[in-house]
């Protein structure tokens, strides 16, 4: 009998001792890759940015359990359980609900653009702040002299011309448009992007798994193995092991190459949006023709506002890589900034708008005197437990500040 107990005590003594020598050699590894000590808390907020934390926080669903389908926009989210988003409105977006008709008891303003207009408007749980609107209210007079709505039209990874058809759904609902963007629409001008600017970004593949033709098993494995992370990383132990994270990490990663199967369909979503090649090979060529693309759809909700006669602006985000001296903190969460010189030719074309008497504004250096933290990620701003942002704040004063230059707006006493 001892001698059965013993050699229990011995087996568990050997799972201990190797799971030990894993957490340690996994601690060493990441070690080495960040250079110093990371907690297990920190390395899995990595899995995921900002705004895709906001939607799945506290639970062990994957953003793309939160996602829903749209017939014009691709993909928005929904509040059905066990999985959605309680405060998504009507329309499948964060906050209050859109109307047909515009509200007689505001001056209404619709905000598009990407994840990063949706955080200025507010996608956090309620009461978190709602930046844009709360800097109009505080600072400005509205044009028909009612309270200041800001309807939340942004959404992770939506580019145009996600916004020009929310914008031409919902035209007769609002006063003015706002969009803020630039961030998820320089992807489509990398040197030798093979997808039309159009082209929707991944999350309409996983909405609609369908689409990935052949690869549709290995998208729903992805999907299985995205919950099996979520899981993990919600555990009390595991939420705390580095070992656990490695695991985690190379799930994310195969998750993430699921989409490399080349289908030999005559009709894909790559087929529909594909660069022509000899386009394709000329960089030149295919900038200047994605350029007319973007600014096709922005010229396109101008021309659609003046006969509403609906008030407009246009601004174009701020990047890490270009505009701030980035800290320390910064430097570890950004990633890859080799998108600088591309990025700044694009904002540069976008601005070419104003000719055409478009209100556009570029905001690539809003953050050149901030000495502090802004960035959370590669792109969002960071926030307090209580949502507070001093880059959010930035901005929402900065195109207040801008819009009443444009708009004629009075300032408050």
């Amino acid at each position: 009998m001892k001698q059965r107990i013993f050699g229990w005590i011995s087996v568990v003594i050997g799972i201990i001792f190797a799971l030990a020598v894993v957490e340690v050699t996994a601690i060493a590894w990441l070690y080495i890759e960040d250079g110093r000590y990371t907690p297990a808390a920190e390395l899995y907020e990595r899995t995921q940015n900002t705004y895709v934390r906001d939607a799945t926080k506290g639970s062990a669903c994957r953003y793309v359990d939160t996602l829903f389908p749209h017939p014009y926009v691709a993909f928005v989210h929904h509040a059905n359980p066990p999985c959605g988003i309680p405060w998504v409105n009507n329309v499948g977006l964060f906050g209050d609900d859109f109307t047909v008709l515009k509200r007689s008891d505001r001056y209404t303003i619709l905000l598009t653009g990407g994840s990063v207009a949706s955080q200025l408007g507010q996608n956090a749980a309620p009461p978190a702040p709602r930046y844009f609107e709360e800097e109009l209210n505080k600072k400005y007079v509205s044009p028909n002299g009612k309270p200041f709505l800001v309807l939340n039209g942004g959404d992770g990874a939506w580019k145009e011309p996600q916004a020009f058809i929310l914008f031409a759904l919902y035209a007769t609902s609002v006063d003015a448009v706002v969009t803020l963007d630039g961030f998820n629409e320089h992807y489509f001008f990398w040197p030798g992007a093979q997808a039309r600017f159009e082209r929707p970004l991944s999350n309409f593949i996983e909405v609609n798994p369908f689409v990935a033709d052949e690869n549709f098993g290995d998208a729903a494995i992805g999907w299985v193995m995205g919950r099996v992370a979520g899981t993990l990383a919600l555990n009390p132990i595991l939420g705390h092991s580095h070992a656990a994270y490695m695991v985690i990490r190379g799930i994310e990663a195969a998750a993430k190459g699921k989409d490399s199967f080349k289908s030999n369909k005559k009709t894909t979503l790559e087929g529909m949006f594909a660069m022509p090649e000899d386009i394709r090979r000329d960089h030149d060529l295919a900038f200047a023709v994605q350029l007319s693309l973007y600014q096709k759809y922005v010229r396109g909700i101008e021309a659609l506002a003046r006969d509403y006669n609906v008030k407009t602006a246009y601004f174009l985000q701020p990047a890490p890589a270009w505009g701030k001296v980035l800290t320390e903190e910064e430097k570890r969460v950004v990633g890859d900034l080799s998108y600088r010189d591309l990025y700044r030719k694009i904002m540069a074309g976008m601005m070419t708008l104003r000719e055409r008497n478009l209100p556009i504004f570029d905001l690539g250096d809003i953050f050149a005197d901030q000495k502090g933290t802004i960035y959370a990620d590669h792109i969002h701003f960071a926030r307090d437990a209580v949502n507070e942002s001093p880059g959010n704040r930035l901005i929402a004063a900065r195109m207040g500040q801008l819009l009443a230059e444009t708009w004629g707006l009075q300032r408050k006493p």
